[in-house]
């Protein structure tokens, strides 16, 4: 869940009146904007979301008498929304002051637009509110790709993801990856808070990435678009050589790209996951190597045929 007090913060708002709500907790991502209620229609007001008020809303408002004012405001006010947000460019009616402050309700001003603020608080809060899960595993940006890295414990995932962010990438999350869907077809991964920014080397510690390599070594979240699991090799096993095999593994509700990566002493675990990244870029933009390389293959056996 999320509190008035957490949202005020993220979007750096003026807290005008109602401090001793700031802890009310906020239920629903959907925001509302209040235009049919000031109007005097309450039939289908909801007041368990936040409310948010533009220019439009208060230039309609300054029409009304000051009876109407008072009364529609206070029964705005008595179904207990939890929090009252005024945009950029509106001054903030006295009486919402007087009221937020009564109820107990946080009246907070913001410095972004009208539309930008409806936007940016519903993903915000639809990030936060969405239902997720907790999968043990490594999730990079690494060139723009989302790699959820997965493999049993001590077989160096944390140590593939340190070096890809010397080399110029970002750790999204390390040890635990919280998931979530945005919209209807995003999966979307992040550490928890605690978590956020470290990485646990075995032999070293705990290290601190952006202190290491700068604030650009971190991102907040990212989509997954590819699963790797690393895994230790074992002779005999049959393994995808050409890169043909189309593996997808379904995370709540979503079907993501998944491939699997052997381990030995002799690989560059993180040279092959910064390549698999690559690859699975260019299958996302339409090409695919492995599908022109047996394709280049079948045309030259077929010439060499014909020849003969």
């Amino acid at each position: 869940m999320v509190t008035v007090k957490e949202l005020k913060q993220k979007f750096k708002m003026k807290l005008l009146a109602g401090e001793a709500g700031l802890k009310q907790l906020i239920p629903l991502s959907q925001i509302t904007r209040p235009g049919l209620e000031l109007a005097g229609m309450f039939d289908f007001y909801e007041a368990d979301r936040v409310q948010l008020l533009g220019s439009k809303e208060i230039a309609f408002f300054h029409w009304l008498n000051d009876t109407d004012q008072a009364i529609r405001v206070k029964m705005m006010f008595e179904k207990k929304p939890p929090a009252f947000v005024f945009s950029r460019n509106v001054e903030v009616p006295e009486v919402f002051i007087e009221n937020g402050n009564h109820f107990g309700i946080p009246v907070l001003k913001s410095t972004v637009r009208t539309n930008e603020l409806f936007v940016l608080m519903f993903q915000y809060l639809e990030d936060l509110l969405a239902p997720r899960i907790s999968v043990h595993g490594t999730l990079m940006d690494i060139n723009g790709v989302g790699v959820l890295i997965r493999g049993q414990s001590g077989i160096g995932k944390s140590e593939v993801a340190l070096e890809l962010v010397r080399r110029g990438h970002q750790l999204v999350a390390d040890d635990r990856v919280d998931i979530f869907v945005r919209g209807e077809d995003i999966l979307v991964g992040e550490a928890p808070h605690i978590l956020k920014k470290y990485l646990e080397i075995r032999g070293i510690g705990i290290v601190n990435v952006v202190k290491l390599f700068g604030a650009s070594a971190f991102k907040e979240s990212k989509k997954i678009m590819i699963i790797i699991d690393l895994v230790t090799f074992e002779q005999g096993m049959d393994y995808d050589r050409l890169g043909l095999d189309n593996v997808y593994e379904t995370i709540m509700g979503i079907k993501v790209p998944s491939i699997k990566i052997p381990i030995t002493a002799a690989r560059s675990v993180s040279t092959l996951v910064e390549v698999a990244a690559m690859n699975a870029n260019l299958k996302f933009l339409g090409t695919n190597m492995a599908e022109e390389f047996t394709s280049e293959l079948s045309k030259a056996i077929d010439k060499k045929q014909k020849k003969e």
